[in-house]
């Protein structure tokens, strides 16, 4: 185990304080020069030192004909050149006195015979000067916090807390734009294609340490070190959670991996076993993921289970209460003290059975704030699970009949949807239980973007959000259970 994230391989790699770049040029077409696009765009900063053999000037930065011409030792290189080129070029480097790179490059292992032999002369070149490396054949790696960004697709958003190491080359820079839309960003996320000298085994340990990364997921198609990763795994859950999709499990994953990294995969049971056994939650597809790490990186994990339904409508809750069922999630009926203090707020052709189905309540704002506040203090309800179908033109109609201008509709009118998203999206931090909601409106809905935006998870429709909360209380009976080990 690391005593300190510093002793990492990684880090000099996820927090460079300067940068060698080969293969950028002043055409913005290449694959280089679009990478090193991609560093500049994120506001890196520190220093870039571009290699070009013909440019005197790279998009702005001062380029140098050769590695021995740089006026430092750089804590890191990018390789982004000819597959011919990364040897003779990684020896450059190590007669520089660069330890740490990228090697976006490929043309190895993974396509045969002969790239394999080509990958041993890296291993050789590497091991002779004591460099480390991501790669061969991988995209890099995005430290949001850093401001670091080596992919191909420009980073935008805010810093985030989902660390990831991925055995997809692209994947993670294919995924910006989709955390970007649930208010999620990444913390730290690594690219490591055929692993040469540094694999997932090294970047489970890194973001184990990170104080930036709050939930760890991991995009796998084949572990070499198996042992190893189980053990750090077993570490690492007692702190945070880790999610893993396992690729390869399939005969046609296992041969789509072995053609894109060189990746050795196993049969999918072993590999649940393995996950079941060091306390990893295991995702069905990339959508699961994310969506268990929404929640586990949003919420401290219950300890019970017990999830308590709210809507204003039979159908939503119904399916809401079945997509938990099928899961094996419990939903408890609502105490005395619980109806009684509902009796108070909906009419008497309400449910308060658990799915709690207001209808139509006295007040249509008490839906966001009195009557979760009623169930969110029911001891059973360890996890609240709220439907919304809150359309602003159901709303527009109503203040029409108030005698509100269509100006006072479009202003105050959003003012007070706006206060009462903000004011659910609240509730998790104000009752220390998580508050999770579900819809079959766009997640463009301006009640539902803006929940999210405030930090509240949303999914379209129910069986999504049952999913992720059956990972957080997944999570809670491993914690609970790893404390216990240890106690004894």
């Amino acid at each position: 185990m690391l005593t300190s994230i510093e002793e990492s391989p990684l880090f000099p790699i996820a927090n460079p304080k300067s940068i060698a770049f080969f293969g950028a040029s002043n055409n913005i077409a290449s694959m280089g020069s679009n990478l090193l696009a991609s560093v500049l765009a994120l506001g890196y900063g520190g220093a870039i030192y571009p290699v070009h053999p013909k440019e005197t000037e790279v998009q702005g930065l001062k380029a140098y004909g050769s590695v021995s011409d740089l006026p430092v030792v750089p804590d890191l290189a990018v390789f982004v050149i000819p597959t011919a080129l990364a040897v003779p070029t990684l020896d450059e480097c190590g007669r520089k006195g660069i330890k740490s790179a990228i090697i976006v490059t490929a043309g190895f292992k993974e396509v045969g015979k002969e790239g394999a032999a080509r990958e041993m002369e890296l291993l050789e070149v590497a091991n002779r000067y004591g460099i480390r490396f991501l790669g061969p054949n991988c995209i890099g790696v995005i430290n949001t916090h850093h401001k670091l960004n080596t992919t191909f697709m420009e980073h935008e958003g805010s810093p985030g807390f989902i660390g990831m190491a991925s055995q997809s080359g692209s994947f993670i820079t294919q995924m910006f734009s989709y955390l970007d839309r649930l208010g999620l960003n990444f913390s730290t996320g690594f690219s490591v294609g055929n692993e040469a000298t540094i694999d997932i085994v090294d970047c489970l340990e890194y973001l184990g340490a990170c104080p930036n990364t709050k939930v760890i997921t991991l995009y796998i198609e084949g572990i070499r070190r198996g042992r190893a990763f189980m053990e750090k795994a077993r570490q690492i859950v007692r702190k945070k959670p880790i999610v893993a999709y396992y690729a390869a499990g399939s005969e046609t994953g296992k041969k789509a991996g072995k053609s894109h990294t060189g990746a050795m995969a196993g049969p999918d049971p072993i590999y649940q076993a393995m996950f079941r056994q060091c306390g990893i939650i295991s995702a069905s597809s990339v959508t699961e993921l994310f969506d268990m790490a929404w929640l586990l990186g949003t919420f401290s994990p219950p300890s019970e289970d017990g999830i308590v339904i709210q809507t204003h409508s039979g159908g939503p809750g119904t399916e809401a209460a079945d997509a938990c069922g099928r899961l094996g999630l419990t939903l408890p009926s609502l105490s005395a003290e619980t109806r009684k203090g509902l009796g108070e707020l909906v009419p008497h052709t309400a449910s308060m059975n658990n799915p709690v189905d207001i209808t139509y309540s006295k007040d249509p704002m008490h839906y966001f704030n009195e009557i979760p506040a009623v169930l969110l203090k029911d001891p059973g309800c360890r996890c609240f699970l709220i439907y919304f179908h809150m359309p602003f033109q159901v709303i527009s109609r109503a203040f029409r009949k108030m005698g509100w201008t269509e100006d006072m509709i479009a202003t105050r009118g959003r003012e007070l949807l706006m206060g009462q998203s903000n004011i659910v999206a609240g509730l998790s931090e104000r009752y220390k239980k998580p508050v999770v909601g579900y819809t079959y409106r766009g997640m463009d809905d301006p009640f539902i973007k803006n929940a999210v935006k405030m930090g509240m998870p949303v999914f379209p429709g129910p069986q999504r959000a049952a999913r992720a909360i059956k990972a957080l209380f997944e999570y809670g009976h491993i914690r609970t259970k790893q404390l216990g080990e240890r106690a004894a």
